[in-house]
């Protein structure tokens, strides 16, 4: 595939056709902007810039405890694994249940 060439506009017309040139170079082409028909820019496509992976930059910083990855001790397990929302409530004991006493009109308070 042979490589295309550049548009190229004079001044004025990249003034006035700015957002036009750049949809033209976000799909891959190029512009020459010339003044007095000699070619002064380009418009190109930028290309993505990867940042630099820089390892070790928190060495000394941190740290992982030696046994990080060892079995958790029996009652936080359970927290985990626990059933958080018993499908049943426990049977309430009768004796500590307070007395259920209808209320009526005479027991309404003195005005």
């Amino acid at each position: 595939m042979a490589a295309q060439t550049p548009l190229t506009v004079n001044m004025f017309e990249a003034k006035t056709q700015l957002s036009k040139l750049v949809e033209k170079v976000e799909r891959g082409e190029d512009v020459i902007i010339a003044r007095a028909g000699k070619p002064v820019a380009r418009l190109t496509q930028l290309e993505p810039t990867k940042p630099e992976i820089r390892f070790g930059g928190l060495k000394g910083k941190i740290w992982i405890a030696d046994d990080f990855d060892a079995p958790l001790p029996a009652e936080v397990l359970a927290e985990f694994e626990g059933d958080i929302f018993p499908s049943k409530a426990p049977p309430a004991d009768e004796s500590t249940k307070p007395e259920k006493k209808a209320k009526g009109f005479d027991d309404a308070p003195a005005a």
